[in-house]
């Protein structure tokens, strides 16, 4: 009875090691396996991290390369490179800048494209970086109907002559281009200003001025509107009806502009193309998006023209932007810091 316990036993403890050998075997194949689909997934991640943040650089880069209004930068740094030498210029220039960082407390500034839309730019941009809503007059109209009821109900059939910055077009499509270019402005303006969430706006910012079809139908939507106002204001005169604001005297005192037709031709169709906007009509621009232009004219230093606003009567309760330029053809946009 001993033996055959015994046998029993030691069969059992044979059994038994036999399997643990073969659990053993398998655990340790599972264990390999998994060690290495472990070092596979954290080979794998790494890698994926990796492209992930070379995808992300590559389109940093790019959208900083597409933006018509870069970062910002510092003030003084960026004299110091821009007016190197002792020529009397360069001298004027830095002297001017050190008054803007000792007196205005301007710290930094964000550089913009330098093509023929710059102060339009400058401008539309600090309206939608600070979400300043549309002007009061433009809440009251729906600035769609605009191309229709200069066409239309004004009888304006010139505006088929109407140009579109370095589009040169002229024609009967007209009439859709600018539609589209005030829709354009009506709904960026819109869900900008809507975004309370300054760091969320200031992305939407970025992305749209990055886009040339875009942004440059805000830019022809904001001159086809200038346009229109000279036609309303044109209108009243004739008719002596109304009293228009003294800009628009100053306008059609010019011989290029003395009526809206040849405001169109001589000076709003080359905008965007080959001339910026001149003195006059950044008082029209400021009186039409309520807002106080501040403008530093470096190459006035010295002078009483060195600060200057647009229009130089204004509302209290309009908001205002700041425009920094070396020559009035050229615009930055000052950042201030106390």
């Amino acid at each position: 009875g001993r033996h055959e316990v015994w046998s029993w036993k030691t069969a059992s403890k044979e059994s038994l090691c036999l399997m643990w050998q073969k659990v053993k075997v398998q655990l340790m194949l599972s264990m390999s396996f998994l060690t290495a689909l472990f070092q596979y997934c954290r080979r794998l991640y790494s890698f994926l991290a990796q492209l992930l943040k070379r995808w992300s650089n590559y389109l940093q880069r790019q959208l900083i390369r597409n933006l018509s209004v870069l970062p910002e930068v510092d003030l003084l740094g960026y004299s110091a490179r821009e007016w190197k030498g002792e020529t009397k210029q360069a001298k004027q220039m830095r002297e001017a800048y050190e008054e803007l960082f000792r007196s205005c407390h301007i710290k930094y500034l964000r550089q913009v494209r330098r093509d023929n839309y710059s102060v339009l730019r400058a401008v539309l941009f600090q309206i939608f970086s600070q979400g300043i809503p549309f002007p009061s007059w433009m809440k009251e109209r729906d600035i769609l109907k605009l191309p229709e009821k200069l066409l239309y109900s004004q009888g304006c059939n010139w505006i088929q002559q109407y140009s579109f910055g370095p589009e040169r077009y002229t024609g009967p499509n007209a009439f859709g281009k600018l539609r589209k270019c005030m829709e354009a402005l009506k709904t960026n303006w819109a869900e900008v200003s809507a975004t309370r969430d300054y760091e969320e706006r200031g992305g939407m910012c970025n992305t749209l001025f990055s886009d040339e079809s875009k942004e440059y139908k805000l830019y022809e939507a904001i001159k086809f509107i200038m346009l229109y106002e000279v036609v309303e204001a044109y209108e009243k005169i004739k008719s002596r009806n109304e009293p228009v604001h003294n800009l628009f005297s100053l306008l059609f005192a010019r011989d290029s502009s003395s009526d809206p037709l040849s405001f169109m031709m001589n000076h709003l169709n080359s905008v965007g193309d080959s001339i910026c906007l001149d003195q006059v009509e950044l008082f029209l621009l400021g009186y039409l998006l309520e807002v106080k232009i501040r403008v530093y004219r470096l190459h006035r230093f010295n002078t009483e023209e060195f600060q200057v606003s647009y229009p130089d009567q204004y509302r209290r309760e309009w908001n205002e932007i700041s425009l920094l330029t070396e020559d009035d053809r050229y615009y930055h946009i000052p950042l201030f810091r106390t």
